[in-house]
């Protein structure tokens, strides 16, 4: 491109210094001219522009006439009637019998007047307009114009004095001949200004050629007009500059008009051929990629008729990406995809390539391995990548992968096979909270049954399958019930009670949680309100939040609304979060605000188990943590998890919160935990998880001098 704004420069200084010159030496040069010489020279440059003319006529209209554009057109059908305005000027002016008989001198100069003004015009217009493609149709629609326009103009000007006797006799006439020649020059100048402002604006190299060939035009038109006259010899350089200009013009239209869209549908190509193999977020090859290289593995394996070794495909799922995307949003999510990609791309080696699979998923082929035992040691050294946290803009974040493995020969007969086995490998890991898992046919089923299990959960709320059981939440000092936990149960029509470990994370997957999770609030509260209606002593129910519920912008109005609508006081209410919905702390402790203004109470279930920050656990708007079964499970056996229950239960009361023990099963257990000073518990010590009139039966106790209403 700066090579190309060089040599507009240089063309401008060069038809600047050529023309001082020849002004400079106009004296010698009128004393060297030879009429014969000059005619000839004339007629041979003449037809070279000729030439040129017809090239830049024939490239435009004749040249990929299926992709024409305006300008291509537009400059096709210039060039047409300018070339031939330039054909009948040059041999009337050279004095070609056939045509000087016809075209008279005085004409043969409005010929080359009339050529250089559509020329000028016509550039001027073309170059100041919007291009845009145009029909086939529409092309012979603009060269017949152009062909009839040609016409009328040749018999006006050859009949002339037919139409007009007497016309050359004027001495008017001159001075119109002279304002036109200054109004091309002007034009051309104009042309010029056009293309080239705004300045800030890059212009292609093709546009810079296009500005050197007017540059010449207005030369050209400024030897014509014979200003500072030296004889036939101005009109000889008029018609060399002129050639030039022509030569420019067909080089750059060339490259605006043909070359340049050319290679722009070239790259865009390239771009849409890249996109179709390769992820727009990681750069890394895709599933369609993958897809081939497979085959291609494959095709080689067969080839070498199993002697090329055992190859394995790898899909690589981020544990728990959706709660990092929906609480530090989509560009954390997408940070983190391309953090995870970089770190696997640095460790590729020989013989393997990593693919994104789209989401959170991606694809490591290995092939050529020694054995299947090889594969199996590889895919585990890909798991120790993610040992040191990924640093993301809000802070250190431990994420961990599951693995899903298909190897061939034997896990597959197609690449599509492998591929599927090795993404169902990958799901059954998730389910059974293992890092790797190879493919066994027997996942397969699993996979059909839980597409199954999703199809059905979709209709169980409609179906009114699903109900609630309680469990009592006991305070240690006085062994009263004070609160009870709100568990979902599903009621299969036909495989009966299903376990909430088998469909909550399906329905958290699909985003039926939300509907579901509204459905066991709106149910829990209502119950609440039942048994205080009925008289017994108020307590507070808990209900678990999940992450899709947390999120919503409406939440704190929507439960307002329905609390307003049962008529359950807020206080009487207990609404359960994972400490994995604080990792967006801002987003985390806007939605605590607004629900605490409603006053209802606030706990952290399964805490202990995240990464919760003791800073932001001080600042919160909370009210109890919960401890999680699995360390009070073993507090007896295992002094770790008594340190840690300890430690929980000490900075809770400093804090200011209450702490209820979850899973609590024998009286050891108990005695612990009184010792710690725990506040209450929950377990199947005092209670399994019960329906409503079990629970209502053996637990509620009416308010003092108040019946039970029946």
């Amino acid at each position: 491109m700066r090579q190309e704004e060089r040599k507009t420069i240089q063309a401008a200084v060069l038809g600047a210094v050529l023309f001082l010159l020849i002004q400079i030496f106009r004296t010698p040069l009128s004393q060297i001219e030879n009429q014969d010489v000059m005619l000839a020279l004339y007629l041979i440059i003449g037809c070279c522009n000729i030439a040129f003319g017809f090239a830049i006529f024939a490239q435009g209209s004749l040249f990929f006439s299926d992709t024409l554009s305006k300008s291509r057109l537009y400059i096709s059908a210039l060039f047409l009637g300018v070339c031939t305005f330039d054909f009948l000027h040059t041999l009337s002016f050279v004095g070609i019998p056939a045509i000087s008989s016809i075209i008279g001198p005085d004409q043969s100069l409005w010929l080359l007047t009339f050529s250089r003004l559509a020329s000028a015009f016509g550039i001027l217009f073309i170059f100041s307009k919007e291009d845009e493609p145009v029909s086939v149709r529409g092309k012979k629609k603009v060269l017949t114009v152009s062909l009839v326009v040609i016409a009328l103009s040749l018999l006006v000007l050859v009949f002339s004095d037919v139409l007009t006797p007497g016309l050359q006799a004027y001495s008017w006439l001159g001075t119109v001949k002279h304002v036109v020649d200054m109004a091309v020059l002007f034009i051309y100048l104009l042309s010029v200004g056009m293309i080239v402002y705004p300045g800030r604006i890059e212009k292609s190299a093709s546009m810079l050629i296009i500005i050197r060939a007017l540059i010449f035009f207005a030369l050209a038109q400024v030897f014509f007009m014979n200003l500072l006259s030296v004889g036939e010899m101005d009109n000889l350089f008029g018609m060399l500059s002129s050639g030039i200009a022509y030569y420019l013009m067909l080089t750059g239209v060339y490259r605006l008009t043909i070359e340049e869209p050319f290679h722009e549908n070239q790259q865009a190509e390239a771009r849409i051929n890249y996109l179709a193999y390769h992820d727009d977020l990681t750069g890394l090859p895709n599933r369609r990629r993958l897809m081939q290289r497979v085959e291609e593995m494959m095709a080689r394996s067969e080839k070498a008729k199993g002697h090329s070794g055992f190859s394995a495909v790898v899909i690589m799922n981020i544990n728990h990406f959706k709660n990092i995307n929906d609480s530090l949003g989509h560009y954390a999510g997408d940070l983190l995809l391309k953090l995870v990609s970089q770190r696997i791309l640095n460790e590729v080696k020989t013989h393997e390539e990593l693919f994104s699979m789209g989401a959170d998923e991606f694809a490591f082929l290995m092939t050529e391995r020694t054995g299947v035992e090889s594969c199996l040691v590889r895919a585990s050294k890909l798991l120790q990548l993610f040992e040191a946290p990924v640093q993301l803009e809000s802070g250190e974040y431990h994420i961990s992968l599951s693995l899903g493995m298909s190897i061939y020969p034997g896990d597959g007969n197609t690449a599509e096979q492998l591929i599927q086995n090795a993404d169902t490998a990958v799901h059954n890991a998730k389910e059974q909270n293992v890092e790797i898992r190879r493919y066994i046919p027997s996942m397969q089923m699993k996979a059909k049954e839980r597409l199954k299990l999703e199809n059905d959960l979709r209709r169980a709320l409609e179906r009114n399958e699903f109900y609630l059981v309680y469990q009592p939440q006991v305070q240690l000092e006085t062994e009263e019930i004070v609160g009870m936990e709100a568990l979902l149960r599903w009621e299969h029509p036909k495989r009966g009670v299903v376990s909430p470990v088998e469909f909550i994370p399906i329905a958290e997957e699909s985003g039926l949680i939300v509907p579901i999770g509204d459905w066991v609030l709106r149910t829990a509260c209502q119950q609440n309100k039942e048994w205080q209606l009925a008289g017994y002593r108020h307590i507070c129910v808990s209900v678990n939040l999940s992450m899709r519920q947390f999120l919503q912008p409406n939440l704190a109005g929507k439960i307002d609304a329905l609390l307003q609508e049962i008529g359950l006081d807020p206080c009487y209410v207990d609404l359960e979060i994972t400490e994995s919905m604080t990792l967006d702390k801002e987003t985390a402790f806007d939605q605590l605000n607004r629900l605490k203004r409603l006053g209802v109470f606030i706990s952290i279930d399964d805490f202990g188990t995240g990464y919760s920050s003791l800073h932001y656990l001080k600042n919160m708007p909370i009210d109890r943590l919960k401890i999680d079964r699995s360390f009070v499970s073993e507090v007896m056996e295992d002094s770790n998890n008594a340190a840690i229950v300890s430690t929980i239960t000490s900075m809770a009361h400093h804090l200011k919160l209450k702490v209820t023990a979850e899973g609590v099963e024998n009286k050891d257990q108990l005695h612990f935990l009184r010792q710690q000073h725990c506040h209450e518990a929950q377990g199947y010590l005092f209670s399994k998880p019960v329906k409503a009139a079990e629970f209502e039966a053996a637990f509620l106790k009416p308010l003092l001098g108040l019946p039970v209403q029946m």
